[in-house]
């Protein structure tokens, strides 16, 4: 009897086609939420842009409701060459002219050795002791610096050549320095405290091992009659008069002496140097168009994101969004509103910041430059406070308010990010939840195709066998 010895081959049934062309139909569902992923993260991106732009406005309206954006002072002098000056940043001087002349700057301390043959000539062995402190008019008696500590700097064998002693003055911070002088006579240490001013002084005593004068040629102790060593410079105070006062300062730096200026007396004067202290215009002019800038770019965001273009018939990203709509007419409202406590300037275009259709800040330098001549109308405009009535404060103040509301942790942009990061992860899950399924069918379909090719196929075997009996059968017959 003859078997299906073809049965189990396969029909021809494109199992594999059908299959994915079946899937592919399954799979629109998750094409729909791919594309409305792609949308929401569309979405969420913006808001960030949002954020961003939002609090670099706010950052720059915040700035105009410190106080000391408005007190800076820039400073100048009449003879720069002999008292230069500058103005703090942090600490803002009183406006006007200061006088000042000065006598006397502040020297230190210079003391100059016998001369020697070279920076190679062997002084001695020892030691030498260095003490800060102050000398009486004839030097006949010597008052150590109150807190300073005395030094002993050891010299020994091989290390007491002139140059050697003097590097190791310099690395023994004993508050001198030494160099080496040369002249017609030779080679000379020169002794310089590091700091002017009568209490920064000094003396040397020595102590040698050897028996000629070695390291005591380089003492200096006029009140005990030790050394060979010669003053060249005394230390001393700088004397100086302020609009009158006498100063006298250690120092020819005056960090101190007129809050928020750096005084520095380079040459001593014949007449008075006028200082010229001015509100520092320049510094506040800045800040104000940093802000129409940090404006213009929140602004022209939330133009470009919300609208839509009838030419090309495509909208924003947040065409229509109900939160982004919002926080533009919030701006608007804000920009276009005025306050009472500014005095002169009521609205923005009194200071020259006007506002144009398309929702942005231009800037009219010129109205700016004389609203800058009215600093404390200025000041109010941007940073009063009517706690009564908060849309009559100023317009920085409003701003920085609006900024912090809308950033803040139930703000109108918090939550739009919050809720659009939430449909992005449902939609994420539900996406999770529909590839299992259809993966699941398609093995399911998978299963039955194959098992119906594998029917076919039979079938098909069967069929042939049974066609090619019935042909014998008629060749007998």
């Amino acid at each position: 009897m003859a078997t299906l010895s073809s049965a189990g081959i396969g029909s021809g049934l494109d199992v594999n086609s059908i299959v994915t062309q079946l899937m592919s139909i399954e799979r629109t569902p998750i094409r729909q939420l791919q594309t409305q992923a792609t949308t929401l993260q569309t979405k969420l991106s913006a808001y960030g842009q949002v954020q961003s732009a939002a609090a670099a406005m706010r950052d720059a309206a915040t700035k105009l409701t410190t106080a000391s954006t408005y007190g800076g002072t820039t400073a100048s002098s009449s003879d720069s060459a002999s008292v230069s000056v500058s103005a703090s940043a942090s600490a803002g001087a009183a406006t006007g002219v200061i006088g000042i002349s000065v006598s006397k700057l502040a020297t230190s301390q210079s003391v100059a050795s016998l001369s020697q043959a070279s920076s190679d000539s062997t002084i001695g062995q020892g030691s030498l002791t260095i003490e800060l402190g102050t000398w009486n008019a004839d030097q006949s008696a010597f008052s150590a610096k109150s807190g300073a500590t005395a030094v002993t700097i050891n010299i020994g064998a091989g290390e007491d050549s002139l140059a050697q002693i003097r590097d190791k003055v310099n690395s023994a911070n004993a508050g001198v320095s030494a160099s080496i002088v040369t002249d017609a006579s030779g080679a000379r240490l020169v002794m310089r405290s590091t700091s002017t001013g009568e209490s920064n002084g000094f003396r040397v005593s020595a102590t040698e091992t050897g028996g000629s004068p070695g390291l005591a040629t380089l003492a200096f102790d006029p009140s005990a009659g030790a050394g060979w060593s010669t003053q060249t410079q005394a230390a001393g105070n700088a004397n100086a008069m302020i609009d009158g006062l006498a100063i006298v300062s250690e120092s020819n730096t005056l960090d101190s002496t007129v809050n928020g200026l750096t005084i520095n007396l380079n040459k001593t004067t014949t007449g008075a140097v006028n200082l010229n202290i001015a509100s520092d215009t320049t510094s506040i002019k800045k800040a104000v168009t940093d802000f129409a800038t940090a404006y213009n770019s929140l602004s022209t965001l939330l133009r470009d994101q919300t609208k839509y273009d009838a030419a090309t018939k495509t909208a924003g990203t947040l065409q229509g969004d109900s939160a982004a709509v919002g926080l533009q007419s919030q701006l608007r409202n804000i920009t276009m509103g005025s306050t009472t406590l500014g005095g002169s300037l009521s609205r923005m275009a009194d200071l020259g910041l006007d506002p144009g259709s398309n929702g942005l800040i231009t800037v009219n330098s010129t109205k700016l430059d004389a609203a800058l001549a009215k600093p404390n109308d200025l000041k109010n405009f941007f940073m009063a406070t009517d706690i009564t009535t908060p849309s009559n404060s100023g317009l920085a103040q409003q701003l920085r308010s609006f900024g912090d509301l809308v950033l803040g942790a139930e703000g109108s942009i918090t939550t739009r990010q919050t809720g659009l990061q939430s449909r992005i992860t449902d939609n994420s899950d539900r996406q999770s939840s529909m590839e299992i399924r259809v993966a699941l069918t398609e093995k399911r379909l998978r299963a039955r195709y194959t098992a119906l090719d594998t029917q076919m196929a039979s079938l098909t075997s069967l069929s042939a066998y049974v066609t090619q009996q019935i042909a014998a059968m008629n060749k007998t017959a």
